[in-house]
């Protein structure tokens, strides 16, 4: 039998999933079903493209809402004490400098479920956080990236 992965994530985070999983099952399906009816009145099915998009989407929602159903099953949420008092954690805020040019930057670090760049929040899978956890303010700390190798301090843990 296979082990499941498990998902850490904040409260707030799981909550916006479920929220996700409830839209896409009483909203999303009943649109998609609907785009299927509509589609197979114009006849022919081997050459309509209406239909074929609308089952596309079909299997991208249901596929959306196995996944969430998933993360959620297997969701460990993040507690304050979980997080330790002074190091980088999963759900803590950490505020880092670039070296030499001092460019700030602050990044939440959360569970790959929640991850959202654009909200400043980073997967603790990814490589920024997997060199930043552990570390304490005035740590300097060499993130390997896609992009190449930078050397960073952190200024600010909370």
């Amino acid at each position: 039998m296979a082990v499941e992965k498990v998902f850490p994530m904040t409260l707030a985070g799981k909550e916006k999933l479920e929220q996700e999983l409830e839209m896409l099952k009483s909203v999303k399906r009943k649109e998609v079903v609907e785009r299927i009816k509509i589609a197979r009145s114009f006849g022919d099915l081997s050459e309509n493209s209406e239909y074929d998009s609308a089952k596309e989407e079909q299997a991208f929602v249901e596929g959306r809402i196995t996944t969430l159903e998933n993360m959620i099953r297997n969701a460990k949420i993040i507690e304050e004490a979980d997080m330790g008092t002074d190091g980088v954690t999963l759900g803590r805020s950490v505020t880092f400098v670039e070296l030499p040019d001092g460019e700030e930057e602050t990044y939440i670090i959360v569970g790959s479920a929640e991850a959202d760049p654009f909200e400043g929040k980073i997967s603790n899978d990814s490589p920024i956080a997997k060199s930043l956890m552990g570390k304490k303010v005035g740590d300097e700390v060499n993130v390997q990236t896609p992009g190449g190798d930078m050397a960073v301090r952190i200024t600010e843990i909370k």
